[in-house]
């Protein structure tokens, strides 16, 4: 039996010109559940995260985290609520540090932020932010990189640090959009142990093309095909169900049992 849900949606459609990128999808995970979302390029994965984090707003249906809808809430509100995401490119500041770009994103969802002016130039580093900071750095493994200019770590480093913020910002629910797109097999495998060592501790929802390397790490994967929802459930019944393996039919090799 599913944990009672934190994050769901109701009939939810986005239509962008008449082009319909998301279709009618009923969708819910439990508090404290991992879930994987899968589907064909162009399927509507990533707008149906900008649905579930307010970064669109919804053609119809509705949003509801905690029991409260949220449809019509701001993407900056969610995030102080407890919704936090990373994006399918990695978005981090090249001319800042690892610790700034910890430090900016966490002042900017904080309530002590009010400008920019004071966030520049007031005495933002404080020692209560930075260890919550650092905190967060060090459950990826990159702590030790806190004052290196992010311009000079690797593709997988900023990864890292994408989802390093996104946790720092203390989430009830961790939405990460395809966090092995781009990754070397050494970087999967560490962001792999990372999500597993995350597992229980809040709700977390992947996007993630890689399926052979997310059946190890969700309770319950969906499928989204053409902006429909298409299958839900046990992850091993969803990759061997009929539908799902149309959808994919010449691009992932899943043996089923």
């Amino acid at each position: 039996m599913m944990a009672e849900p934190i994050l769901s949606t109701k009939g939810i459609t986005k239509r962008f010109d008449g082009l319909v990128a998301v279709d009618g999808i009923t969708y819910e995970v439990g508090d404290c559940e991992t879930s994987g979302i899968i589907g064909p390029n162009g399927a509507g994965k990533s707008t149906f995260f900008n649905l579930l984090t307010g970064y669109h707003r919804p053609s119809e249906g509705q949003v509801f985290f905690q029991g409260r809808e949220i449809t019509k809430v701001r993407s900056y509100q969610r995030v102080m609520i407890g919704i936090a995401r990373t994006f399918q490119l990695v978005s981090v500041f090249d001319t800042m540090s690892v610790m700034e770009n910890m430090m900016l994103a966490r002042v900017r969802q904080g309530l002590e932020y009010r400008s920019k002016g004071r966030f520049f130039f007031g005495k933002l580093r404080t020692r209560r932010l930075e260890e919550e900071c650092f905190q967060a750095l060090e459950t990826l493994g990159i702590a030790d990189k806190a004052e290196t200019r992010t311009a000079d770590m690797s593709y997988g480093e900023k990864r890292e640090l994408e989802i390093a913020i996104a946790l720092s910002l203390s989430p009830k629910v961790l939405l990460l959009d395809e966090p092995f797109a781009g990754l070397s097999l050494v970087d999967i495998g560490h962001i792999s142990e990372v999500i597993k060592k995350l597992r229980g501790r809040f709700t977390i929802v992947i996007i993630e093309h890689k399926i052979s390397k997310l059946m190890d790490l969700v309770e319950s994967l969906c499928v989204i095909n053409e902006g429909a929802l298409v299958c839900n459930g046990n992850p091993q019944e969803v990759i061997c169900d009929p539908t799902v393996r149309e959808c994919y039919w010449g691009k992932e090799d899943m043996v089923c049992y």
